[in-house]
C-alpha cells in the first residue's frame, strides 16, 4: 500500500548534470533523477556522487517546458487544512522553479512566461493529500480501485497539475524519454507523482444538538477550459464548459481527528492517517455549476456591459451532447437550473440554452408558470415518451432577479419547493468505514443518483445563493436520516451552526469568484447573514468596479498563465533572445493616447488645486487649461470609441472574435480626423520593421546553436 501513495518527504540534490529526488523515510525506494539539460528521467538504485542536498520539499508539482528551457516545479511550503477520515489535507503555500540549464541568451518571452506561471501558482488555491484522493467525491472514491496508485485514481477533470505531470506520467508508463523509459513500466515512480486540486476546501469541527461531527466543503475546479471571466465562456468542441466546478458538502460522524501539522522546507512531514474504534459514517452531497453549453462570448470594449455574441445553437449540438453524456455518466439525472434573466441582454442566452435542451431531449414538453412579478417565474422542459440517455436532462428555469427584487431573498425558496420531490429522489451518498478495515474501503449504504447543475451568466453570485440553499436542505435531510435531528428540526434552528454554515458557503463563493472574475463574490452578505444589507450592496458596488478594471485591463496575462500551465498553449522555441510573443503590436501613437489623457488630467488637477500669485496673468492660464480640457476630451473619446484597442487581451490563445474586432477598431482609428493619417504611417513603418525582424530570426537561431 505504501508504494501506491506519494512520498511525504523528499530531499532535492543538485549537480551540474542532474537533479536527484530521494525520500529519506523510504531508504529502499530508488532515486528519481532528472538529467540536465535534456530533461531525461531515470530511476537510480545506487548512490549518486557529486551532488549536494539543496532542500527538503513537500512534493514535485510537475515539469514544464517553456521557450528556452524546462523547469521542475517543486512545492516548498504547505499549510495544513485539517483531516478527512484521519487523512491530513494541505494547501500549497509556496513553490519554486528549478531550471534544467543556465540560459545562454536572455529572453524577454521566457521571463514573461515564468512571471505569469509564478503569479498563477502564488494566487491559485491548490490542495493535496498524501493519502486520500481529493479530486474525487466520496461516492467515486468508494467505487475506486484501491490497488491503483493515488494519481491513477484521480479524476482527470480535477487533476489540476495533470499537464505538468505529463513527463513523469509518461516515464512511469514507459513512454517517456531516456534509456530507463525504454525498459517499460516504472511503478517505482508512482510515489513521486502528486495530484493537486484547484478550488476551495474548508474542514471544521461542528456540533448540532450535542452531536459532534466534521463538516467540510470542497469545490473542485475543472482544468478543462480554464480561464478568466470574459475570456472563457460557453463550451468548446470537446464538450468542456467554462468555470465548471463540482462542490461537495461533507459530514463525517465519528471522524478521526488530531493536531494539524504543517510543512516548511527542511521540516519532516507527519500527520499520518489515524483510525477510530467507532463506526465512521460519511454523508456527502454533490452539486455542479458550469457555463451555458452553447458557443457564446462577451467582447470587452471598455463599456461596462460587453457585447454579447452567440453562434447558432445547432453548431454546438455535438459539443453539448458530449458534455451532457459525460455529466449523465458521472452523476446520473441532471437537473439544469438556469438563473439568467428573461429580459434584456441575458434573454438571448436563456433562449439559446432552452433551444439546446429541446434539441437534445426526446419530444420536449414545456411548462411555464407565471407570477405577479414576472410572466415566466418557472419554465420547465421535460422529455415525453420513451426515455433515451439525453432524457435524463431536466431543465428548470427560475427568474432569480425578478423574484428576489426589493431585497426579498427568501423568495429563492420557491425554487427549492419546485425541486423538492426531485431532490428526494436523487438522494445523497452515505458510506460507512468499518472498524478494523485498514484498506480504507467504504461500505456503501446510499448513493446519490442525480445532481443539480446550476448556472447564471458567470456561474458565481446567483449560483452560490442557490447552491447554499440546496446544500442546507440536503444537510437537514441527512441529519434527520441518521437521527441527529428529528423530522421537525432543521439545521438552521441551531444559531451557532447556521453562522458557521453561512460563512463557509460565503467563503466558497469568494474563492470561486476570485479565481474566475478576480474579485470576491456579490451578494455574500445574504449568504453570510440571511439578509440583504446596504453595507453588502456597497461592497457589491466596490467588487463590481474592481471587476470592471480587472476584466478590461488585467485579465489578459492571467488568461495566458492559465493557458500555459494547463497546456492549452505550448510555447514556441523560435526567436531566442527576442521579445516576439508578448510585444505590443499596436501603432505607437495608439499606445500613447492613454498617456496623453492621463497627463492632461494631471495638469488640469494641478492647475485647479495650486494657488497662483495675485499679480499673475489669468487669461494665458485659462487658455492653457481649456486646451488641456480639449485634448483630454478628444483622447478620452478616442479611447472609448476604440475600446477594443485598449483592453488587455490574452496574447497566446487570442480568440478569433478579438482579432476581428481589433482590426475593425484599428480601421476606425485610422479614419480619425486628428490621428488617422499618423496612425496609418506608423502602422506601415511598424510592419516594415517586423518584416526585417523576421528576416533576422534565422541568424539569431544560428547564433543560439553556436553558443550552446
Amino acid at each position: 500500500m505504501a508504494g501506491l501513495l506519494p512520498f511525504r518527504d523528499i530531499n532535492v540534490h543538485a549537480s551540474a548534470a542532474y537533479y536527484a529526488f530521494t525520500s529519506p523515510s523510504n531508504t529502499a525506494a530508488p532515486t528519481l533523477v532528472i538529467e540536465r539539460p535534456s530533461g531525461d528521467i531515470r530511476l537510480n538504485n545506487g548512490q549518486l556522487l557529486g551532488t549536494k542536498r539543496v532542500s527538503s520539499i513537500a512534493g514535485i508539482l510537475g515539469i514544464i517546458k517553456l521557450k528556452l528551457d524546462k523547469y521542475v516545479i517543486i512545492i516548498t511550503k504547505t499549510e495544513p487544512m485539517g483531516r478527512l477520515r484521519g487523512h491530513m489535507v494541505y494547501r500549497v503555500v509556496a513553490t519554486e522553479f528549478l531550471p534544467l540549464r543556465e540560459r545562454p541568451v536572455h529572453d524577454p518571452d521566457e521571463d514573461t512566461y515564468l512571471a505569469y506561471l509564478k503569479a498563477l501558482l502564488a494566487n491559485g488555491p491548490m490542495y493535496f493529500s498524501y493519502s486520500i484522493d481529493l479530486t474525487n467525491a466520496f461516492q467515486r472514491q468508494a467505487q475506486a480501485d484501491l490497488t491503483q496508485p493515488l494519481w491513477r485514481r484521480a479524476d482527470e477533470r480535477f487533476f489540476w497539475n495533470r499537464f505538468v505531470q505529463t513527463d513523469l506520467i509518461d516515464f512511469r508508463l514507459g513512454g517517456g524519454s531516456g534509456s530507463a523509459a525504454r525498459g517499460g513500466q516504472q511503478p517505482a515512480a508512482d510515489p513521486y507523482i502528486l495530484p493537486l486540486m484547484f478550488g476551495m476546501l474548508r474542514i471544521t469541527p461542528a456540533k448540532i444538538k450535542n452531536a459532534s461531527f466534521t463538516f467540510a466543503l470542497i469545490t473542485r475546479r475543472s482544468r478543462h477550459r480554464g480561464g478568466t471571466r470574459y475570456f472563457s465562456r460557453g463550451i468548446d468542441e470537446q464538450g468542456h464548459v467554462s468555470n465548471f466546478n463540482e462542490t461537495e458538502q461533507i459530514v463525517i460522524l465519528n471522524d478521526s481527528a488530531g493536531p494539524a501539522v504543517g510543512y516548511a522546507g527542511g521540516d519532516a512531514m507527519n500527520g499520518k492517517p489515524g483510525g477510530s474504534t467507532s463506526e465512521t459514517q460519511i454523508l456527502s452531497y454533490v452539486q455542479t455549476r458550469g457555463s451555458v453549453p452553447v458557443f457564446w462570448a462577451e467582447v470587452n470594449d471598455l463599456h461596462y456591459t460587453p457585447k454579447l455574441q452567440i453562434r447558432g445553437v445547432d453548431s454546438a449540438q455535438n459539443a453539448a451532447r458530449k458534455h451532457f453524456t459525460e455529466q449523465i455518466r458521472i452523476y446520473g439525472d441532471n437537473y439544469l437550473v438556469n438563473l439568467v434573466n428573461q429580459r434584456g441582454r441575458e434573454e438571448r442566452v436563456k433562449k439559446a440554452y432552452e433551444q439546446m435542451v429541446r434539441i437534445l431531449v426526446s419530444s420536449p414538453e414545456d411548462e411555464v408558470e407565471a407570477s405577479q412579478h414576472t410572466s415566466e417565474r418557472f419554465h420547465e422542459i421535460e422529455p415525453q415518451g420513451e426515455r433515451q440517455r439525453m432524457d435524463r436532462l431536466h431543465y428548470e428555469y427560475f427568474d432569480f432577479h425578478n423574484e428576489t427584487k426589493g431585497l426579498k431573498w427568501h423568495r429563492a425558496e420557491l425554487l427549492l419547493d419546485r425541486l423538492r420531490d426531485n431532490l428526494e429522489k436523487g438522494g445523497y451518498f452515505r458510506g460507512v468505514e468499518m472498524p478494523g478495515d485498514t484498506s480504507g474501503a467504504l461500505e456503501v449504504r446510499l448513493t446519490q443518483k442525480a445532481v443539480v447543475r446550476t448556472n447564471c451568466m458567470d456561474c458565481l453570485d446567483r449560483t452560490n445563493v442557490v447552491q447554499s440553499m440546496l446544500g442546507r436542505w440536503a444537510l437537514t435531510r441527512q441529519l434527520q436520516d441518521v437521527g441527529v435531528l428529528s423530522a421537525a428540526d432543521h439545521v438552521s434552528d441551531d444559531a451557532a451552526f447556521e453562522f458557521l454554515y453561512r460563512n463557509m458557503w460565503a467563503d466558497n463563493a469568494d474563492v470561486v469568484s476570485k479565481s474566475y472574475s478576480g474579485t470576491g463574490a456579490l451578494k455574500t452578505d445574504f449568504t453570510r447573514t440571511g439578509n440583504r444589507t446596504r453595507m453588502g450592496m456597497a461592497q457589491d458596488l466596490n467588487n463590481s468596479v474592481t471587476r470592471y478594471v480587472r476584466n478590461n485591463f488585467l485579465d489578459g496575462p492571467r488568461q495566458d498563465g492559465f493557458d500555459v500551465f494547463l497546456g492549452a498553449y505550448l510555447p514556441s522555441t523560435a526567436g531566442a533572445g527576442q521579445a516576439r510573443t508578448f510585444v505590443d503590436k499596436r501603432p505607437l501613437l495608439v499606445q500613447a493616447v492613454p498617456y496623453v489623457f492621463a497627463a492632461m488630467l494631471f495638469i488640469i488637477f494641478v492647475t485647479l488645486v495650486t494657488s497662483r500669485p495675485s499679480d499673475a496673468a489669468v487669461w494665458p492660464l485659462r487658455v492653457f487649461v481649456l486646451l488641456c480640457v480639449a485634448v483630454a476630451g478628444w483622447s478620452g473619446q478616442f479611447i472609448f470609441a476604440n475600446g477594443v484597442l485598449y483592453v488587455s487581451w490574452p496574447k497566446l490563445n487570442t480568440p478569433s472574435y478579438v482579432v476581428e474586432g481589433f482590426q475593425n477598431a484599428l480601421s476606425r482609428a485610422q479614419k480619425d480626423p486628428i490621428l488617422g493619417q499618423l496612425v496609418q504611417t506608423t502602422s506601415a513603418r511598424d510592419k516594415r520593421a517586423r518584416n526585417l525582424s523576421q528576416a533576422n530570426v534565422g541568424f539569431m537561431e544560428e547564433g543560439k546553436k553556436r553558443i550552446e
